[in-house]
């Protein structure tokens, strides 16, 4: 009687919280600053009712919206000036190995010219993003237009994607190790493939025969574990936040130590698996 009782407790009992991270709308603003290129979904004027897709570099303005420098004569724009209905999609720039296990997001929106009074504070991001943009931004045919974004969808990885409302991206922001979590991603994927397969038995029971860093932020890290034949996506959290890249390679440090400690293998054993972690 007690062992049924105790299965039946067991079956109803909630599942575990899933480990912490950014919201979708800070990881979506988080790879549109780190990004500087997407493909731009216009609606043809030629062929009507099918979807025309360019190469579009972006800036952002303060709210998040992407910012083009476009021509005239390009044919994005005339079938924007015809139907401004558009879409961006992003990908992440660092993570080319599988491109189903990276991040990326579909931004919706209505594509219109910029307003004259915010030129200046988007030429300026747009050109610290673009340099080589200075040799033509001041042509006559060319001028800079936004992407109002009513809706986006977001693509973690492997088993975590959602929709984001347009009005938490607008006021969310990037994530503090941004702008170096593609060296902490290669220096962990090239240097401590050990370490990595460490987290993933330790911290998630996956029995991992390899493998890879796909994702870092403050709170924990995405990994793309092999078991035989098998890819699966997993996300790690860290103990505590990181907000800096020496915070970063200090916890990192830190679990392997404690998954070395979980697993009871001696430290003799795990050569260099720690110490030479670096941000």
């Amino acid at each position: 009687m007690t062992d049924e009782r105790q299965r039946q407790h067991t079956d109803t009992d909630p599942a575990p919280p899933p480990p912490p991270e950014p919201s979708f709308a800070e990881q979506a603003r988080t790879l549109l600053h780190v990004a500087r290129v997407g493909a731009l979904s216009t609606l043809s004027q030629r062929a009507p009712g099918f979807p025309f897709g360019s190469v579009a570099p972006y800036g952002i303005n303060a709210q998040g919206q992407p910012t083009f420098l476009i021509s005239s004569m390009a044919m994005h724009t005339q079938n924007l000036v015809a139907n401004p209905h558009a879409s961006l999609l992003v990908t992440h720039p660092a993570w080319n190995e599988d491109p189903l296990a990276g991040a990326r997001v579909t931004l919706v929106g209505t594509a219109a010219a910029t307003a004259a009074s915010e030129v200046a504070a988007v030429r300026t991001d747009y050109l610290a993003r673009h340099p080589t943009a200075q040799h033509w931004v001041d042509f006559s045919d060319f001028r800079f237009y936004q992407l109002d974004v009513i809706d986006l969808y977001f693509v973690a990885g492997f088993g975590a994607m959602g929709w984001v409302e347009a009005s938490a991206y607008r006021v969310a922001t990037s994530d503090p190790l941004a702008d170096s979590a593609a060296g902490i991603l290669s220096h962990m994927n090239a240097d401590h493939a050990d370490a990595l397969v460490l987290y993933c038995r330790a911290f998630a029971g996956i029995a991992a025969e390899a493998a890879t860093m796909t994702a870092i932020d403050r709170l924990g890290f995405r990994v793309r574990a092999q078991v035989g034949d098998r890819l699966q996506g997993v996300r790690l959290n860290f103990p505590r936040a990181a907000h800096t890249p020496q915070d970063a390679r200090t916890v990192l440090i830190e679990m392997v130590r404690d998954a070395r400690a979980r697993l009871g293998i001696p430290t003799d054993q795990v050569q260099g698996a720690s110490h030479k972690i670096q941000g």
